[in-house]
């Protein structure tokens, strides 16, 4: 058995990176490490977990350990890496955006590679040391990947996406507590958004001479997890030749699916899945996209690219079923 590790156990991420690992074939589960929680039983934190694990927090870590996921927050997991080190056989899987970027990819002699395996799957399955994307990342990236790599990307791209409140991450905060979020809406970082870089280097990756804008407005939605994206940009081809791009692109892709009928949320969330549906206005091409900012956008995510760089089956412990009716 593949013995993992997970650095930052208290979070949402990790929580659900918890869960997928337990149920997973291939793996045991080592050592979750949080200071603030050792000592506690994981299921205290993670209250769903009470009588699927009986392993507790610790403050201790095991430097060789097959597999250690880092769930930090923004710029913790360098100063962590910094601090502690591992085998040189320990494949290390960051969920944060510490790596993400080609100029922050090298970090004490570690290459971390981009991990979206709809972009670069043969790269993943050599890696040692994998750079999880962000959430609004992933969903808006498998949107455009496909135009991308058509050299179809010959415009500004208006981008609007909302997130749920699991997005702002476990720690209380003035736009995340119920009186604030329910029944409300908002827009943050518009136009500025930290995802951007990495979707901008990954388009320009397929279509290197992509100079165009990306307008991006986030939005926070008053429900708990996944994103739902809707982007348009101009498009002279007529729709059916957008499906065979997307259909053709995706062929061998086991998580990402292209809908003739329009989607929605429920459809993914609890899933790995990302779902995509396509609609031609007069001009304009509409790419719908939407995913489970915690699985396809986190912790799924993380764990579909273990399996690829250990050669186990791309699902394997992510056969999961939505909350859909």
């Amino acid at each position: 058995m593949i013995k993992v590790g997970i650095v930052g156990g208290a979070g949402y991420t990790a929580g659900e990176l918890i869960r997928l690992l337990v149920n997973h074939s291939k793996v045991e589960l080592d050592f979750v490490y949080s200071t603030s929680n050792a000592g506690n039983y994981i299921y205290q934190v993670h209250q769903d977990l009470l009588g699927s694990l009986d392993l507790k927090f610790t403050s201790k870590i095991n430097p060789e350990v097959d597999v250690l996921f880092l769930c930090l927050g923004h710029g913790n997991s360098t100063a962590f890496l910094e601090n502690n080190s591992f085998s040189k056989n320990t494949k290390i899987i960051d969920l944060s955006n510490d790596f993400r970027l080609k100029a922050d990819a090298v970090f004490q002699g570690k290459e971390f590679v981009y991990g979206l395996p709809e972009l670069q799957k043969e790269k993943i399955k050599t890696a040692s040391h994998i750079a999880n994307p962000g959430c609004f990342a992933t969903s808006i990236e498998l949107a455009l990947l496909p135009l991308a790599n058509a050299g179809l990307l010959n415009s500004s791209v208006h981008i609007n996406a909302t997130t749920g409140a699991t997005g702002a991450g476990v720690s209380p905060g003035a736009t995340t507590h119920f009186a604030w979020r329910d029944n409300n809406f908002s827009v943050y970082k518009a136009f500025t958004h930290q995802h951007l870089g990495e979707i901008g280097e990954s388009l320009k990756g397929l279509q290197n001479n992509f100079i165009n804008e990306l307008f991006f407005i986030p939005n926070r939605g008053n429900f708990s997890r996944g994103i739902f994206t809707s982007i348009y940009l101009k498009f002279d081809e007529s729709i059916e030749k957008a499906y065979q791009l997307f259909k053709d692109y995706y062929k061998e892709a086991v998580f990402t699916h292209l809908s003739k009928t329009p989607i929605h949320l429920k459809q993914v969330v609890n899933t790995n899945n990302c779902f995509l549906h396509l609609q031609k206005h007069e001009g304009m091409l509409l790419i719908t996209s939407e995913i489970d900012n915690l699985l396809k956008g986190a912790s799924g995510q993380g764990i579909q690219n273990m399996n690829l760089m250990l050669g186990f089956e791309e699902t394997e412990g992510l056969k999961l079923k939505a909350n859909s009716f």
